[in-house]
């Protein structure tokens, strides 16, 4: 009761937290229980869920375009836009020891990006540039773009994005020398609000070696 007594009060507050796009973690905001309900169970919720929202936008249920949609929208949110919710669905990051012994910069640029802004529920749409030298181990190269899809595909701020990519690339790899680049256009800016279609939103994730400006140069030139 407290809790929505809270919200009710501050409601400009919290609007005003997501129209500046202000991120609270570093960690995706996760309920304790998140997982007790299965797949199906979520999407049974959210389907009735969405057919109320659609009830009270005035649309007709019955009709044949319609009423699929609920069910729809449930199954795009558990299965797909918002699968990297639940820790399960990580790729395998399996490493390999580095016996060619490649000790310069790895880069994977351009690597497609679709996720979704968590203040809105509308589309991030742009690319990811992945960095790391190796300390002994090396990954699979489809696997950066897998770690990408993993953390992209849950309602995010670019920000915390970048770094959720980086730090799970650290981890992997064992090595703090990963660098992450994100560029992408919010929905949330294009289409509502001040309506920008023209610009995108750049984040920059630096660690370890990367830190030297002229590794960064370095990194930054392959991009070009």
């Amino acid at each position: 009761m407290t809790i929505q007594g809270t919200i009710s009060t501050n409601h400009t507050d919290i609007e005003e937290i997501g129209d500046h796009h202000v991120g609270t973690s570093v960690n995706t905001p996760m309920k304790p229980d998140a997982f007790d309900l299965s797949d199906e169970e979520k999407i049974e919720q959210i389907e009735s869920r969405f057919r109320e929202i659609m009830d009270i936008l005035g649309l007709d249920l019955n009709d044949d375009s319609l009423s699929g949609t609920p069910r729809r929208v449930a199954k795009m949110y558990v299965k797909e836009i918002f699968k990297g919710l639940n820790p399960a669905n990580r790729p395998d990051t399996r490493v390999f020891d580095n016996k060619y012994e490649y000790s310069e910069m790895l880069v994977e640029k351009n690597i497609n990006l679709n996720s979704t802004c968590e203040h809105h529920f509308l589309p991030i749409i742009g690319v990811a540039h992945v960095a790391y030298m190796s300390s002994g181990k090396v990954v699979g190269l489809s696997k950066i773009n897998r770690i990408v899809d993993f953390y992209a595909k849950r309602p995010q701020v670019q920000e915390r994005l970048s770094r959720q990519i980086a730090e799970d690339l650290k981890e992997a790899l064992d090595t703090d020398d990963v660098a992450v680049i994100i560029e992408a256009k919010h929905l949330c800016v294009s289409s509502r609000g001040i309506q920008d279609e023209s610009s995108s939103t750049v984040t920059a994730d630096y660690h370890g070696k990367f830190k030297d400006p002229k590794v960064r140069e370095e990194f930054l030139r392959y991009l070009d």
